[in-house]
Order: structure tokens, then C-alpha cells, then sequence
């Protein structure tokens, strides 16, 4: 088991040696600096957290006067001060059994090699409020013997005399979109160490600029 965090950077055409196109996702894979250490015997399981990403400054007013203040709260400051590490955007867990890690070291796209597949997990866009036939694919009423306002209605919902209740978990409309999301078995198409950048066969969840986790997939084979 290994873990990384990432940020999507967006989608792009990969062209192998042998001519064939392939729609890659482009993701910037660390570096992420070790934070802390969970243990068995202190916290009940093994972890590592992790840090990635850039602190945005905030302005506010206060008395009159104009402050720039960072996002990071004083208890999450102090803990980034006792590894000794700058403080990040993210701060996150992660499992990592290759090796022991030191606080203070870095994990980056090197942990990986072109060829092996990767488990992605990151949060779908959120799409806002949607109707049965977007959100669950309902095909809608019939369009004949008047039913003009019934085409994208979901139809009946309850019963009449028992239960007489709407039962838990009926497809209606709602939220769409917004959810935790792990697309599995990705290869790994290039590495850029350089840059920190890894390009992954396929689309992985969330908008440009999203936070990801990239883990090694069980199901691992080589090749594209």
C-alpha cells in the first residue's frame, strides 16, 4: 500500500510510441511533506498525515484596518511547527507499508512507475438540484392522452392504504453530484519527475484544481 495526494490539473491526448492516442488526466502528485505519525499503541492504527498544496492568504478588516491572515487555524499551525514543516493547503491521512517514514521527509511522484495501475479518489462536481430523469436516468411519462406537464415527472412515489408511506431511499430528485468518488485500476502513462507530474490513462473525479488521492490499485498489472 502507497498514497499520495494530487491536484487534478486537467485533461489532454497522449500519444504512445506505437501511434495510439489515449485521453490522459494530468495530476501533480506531491510532493507531500510527512506531518505526523499515527500508531497502533497511541491512536489504535497506523497512518501517516501528510501535507500538499499552497496556504491562500485571506484579507479581512478589522478596526478599521486592512490584515492579511492565513486560512491556517493555531492548533493545525502548532502541529505543522512540531514536524518542523511549512504549513500546507491540505492536511490529510494516508497509508503507506513500502517503508517507515521520517517526519519531516517527502513522498513525490518517484514512489511510482510508469505501468503500474492506480485506485483515484476525489469529489465529483457538484451539479446543484436535478430532476429524476438527470439525476437516475427515469425515462419520463408518455407524451400522448394529455399528459403535456408529465414528461419529466417521476410518476408515483407511495402506496395507497399500506404502508401509506414513502419508503427510505426512493429515487426522487436532489442534490446531484458533490460525492466522494474512486475510480479503480488506472495505468500510469508518464512520469515527470521534474515537475512532479503524473499522467494517468482515463478521467478521475472532480474539477480542475481538485484535491486527489492517488493510491497504488490492488489489482496492479502491467501495461496500457
Amino acid at each position: 500500500m502507497k498514497e499520495i495526494l494530487g491536484m487534478k490539473l486537467g485533461m489532454m491526448k497522449f500519444f504512445a510510441e506505437s501511434g495510439d492516442a489515449y485521453p490522459c488526466t494530468v495530476i501533480e502528485a506531491g510532493p507531500c511533506p510527512v506531518v505526523s505519525r499515527k500508531t497502533v499503541e497511541r491512536d489504535g492504527y497506523e497512518a501517516y498525515q501528510v501535507a500538499f498544496g499552497k496556504v491562500k492568504k485571506v484579507r479581512s478588516i478589522s478596526g478599521g484596518k486592512r490584515k492579511v491572515r492565513s486560512q491556517i487555524t493555531k492548533p493545525v499551525a502548532g502541529t505543522y511547527t512540531r514536524a518542523g514543516v511549512e504549513p500546507r493547503q491540505y492536511l490529510r491521512e494516508i497509508k503507506f507499508d513500502e517503508s517507515k517514514l521520517e517526519i519531516g521527509s517527502e513522498l513525490k511522484v518517484d514512489i511510482f512507475k510508469v505501468g503500474e495501475r492506480v485506485d483515484v479518489t476525489g469529489i465529483s462536481r457538484g451539479l446543484g438540484f436535478a430532476g429524476t430523469m438527470k439525476r437516475h436516468g427515469f425515462s419520463g411519462g408518455n407524451k400522448t392522452h394529455g399528459q403535456s406537464d408529465r414528461w419529466r415527472a417521476p410518476g408515483s412515489i407511495g402506496q395507497s392504504s399500506y404502508p401509506s408511506r414513502v419508503f427510505r431511499g426512493t429515487r426522487m430528485s436532489g442534490r446531484m453530484g458533490h460525492d466522494k468518488v474512486t475510480v479503480l485500476n488506472l495505468p500510469i502513462i508518464k512520469i515527470v519527475e521534474e515537475e512532479n507530474l503524473m499522467l494517468v490513462k482515463g478521467s478521475v473525479p472532480g474539477f480542475d484544481g481538485g484535491l486527489l488521492k492517488v493510491r497504488k490499485s490492488n489489482r496492479s498489472r502491467n501495461g496500457i
